[in-house]
């Protein structure tokens, strides 16, 4: 059964809360640690609760047919598992995002696409773990997640509601109830039609669970609609600039939009209140202006 309270970090989630707040960094940094630090600096000043990367073991998690394909870089033509390779941040590179996050009071995490990824990231202390859309249907990655004891966050993008299904069973039978879903549409950047934000409810009613949402569109308004429908989790990509190589660029917020997203969204929790009809001082002051009787 999965718990409504998860804490990640210092941080509470329930059903009430403000949403918690993943700047997901994955590999917009192109494998360049300095521009990693300016993405955790971004996120840190514009109070976002946490960044994200992904892990990868190239090797493994390529496919076979991709890894010979030959891609034109900003370092020039290689096979696209040598890109794959270009961009990876190894040991030395997530020993220095630990510190610099540390220093800056901010946690990470990020996506393993493979089982080394997975036993790597847990060599450090990381509040949770994300289980990436791509990565469903793998029941041994999603086990191995919920036994570590860290609460789960699973994207449900390309996925059918079946498959869903089963992956709520495995981290029912090998966890402890700690795994929040995520509704998403995995397409970069996603069409607006495409969206379905009223899956964020489908999701809560069926498996009676925390539900967040990571979005992949070019705009923020229906991040902020995610957190009217009670996203508790809110992930967006985020970049230094739109112009940037890589695929992931143009579905993710720049700094001044990561800016105006979080304001927004604390903006919406505030308008939210608690559901209980109370009289405020400011509507008491009007009552006593307008009221006869």
């Amino acid at each position: 059964m999965a718990n409504k309270e998860i804490r990640i970090g210092d941080y509470v989630i329930n059903e009430t809360s403000r949403p918690y707040m993943i700047a997901e960094i994955g590999i917009n940094h192109n494998g360049d640690i300095n521009i990693a630090k300016k993405l955790i600096d971004a996120a840190n000043a514009t109070g976002w609760n946490n960044v994200k990367f992904q892990k990868r073991n190239p090797e493994l998690a390529v496919p076979e047919a991709q890894k010979s394909v030959p891609r034109e870089t900003p370092w020039g033509t290689m096979t696209y598992l040598e890109y794959k390779y270009r961009v990876e941040f190894e040991k030395p590179e997530y020993d220095i995002i630990d510190a610099y996050c540390k220093d800056k009071g901010m946690t990470w995490s990020a996506s393993p696409w493979d089982m080394p990824s997975l036993e790597f990231l847990l060599n450090y202390d990381i509040p949770y773990i994300k289980v990436a859309s791509a990565s469903n249907g793998r029941d041994e990655m999603i086990s191995e997640a919920a036994k570590s004891g860290k609460p789960v966050i699973l994207s449900t993008g390309m996925t059918t509601m079946e498959e869903i299904d089963h992956a709520v069973e495995v981290l029912e039978k090998y966890g402890h109830g700690d795994y929040i879903l995520l509704h998403t549409n995995s397409a970069y950047p996603a069409p607006t039609k495409d969206l379905n934000l009223r899956m964020i409810e489908t999701l809560r009613k069926r498996f009676d669970c925390l539900v967040g949402y990571s979005g992949h569109e070019a705009n923020m308004e229906p991040t902020i609609a995610a957190a009217v429908l009670g996203a508790c989790v809110i992930e967006r990509h985020v970049t230094l600039s739109h112009e940037m190589w890589g695929s992931d660029q143009k579905a993710s917020l720049e700094v001044h939009a990561m800016d105006m997203l979080n304001k927004r969204i604390q903006s919406v929790y505030d308008a939210l209140g608690t559901g209980v009809k109370y009289m405020s001082e400011s509507e008491a002051a009007q009552r006593k202006k307008l009221r006869t009787v």
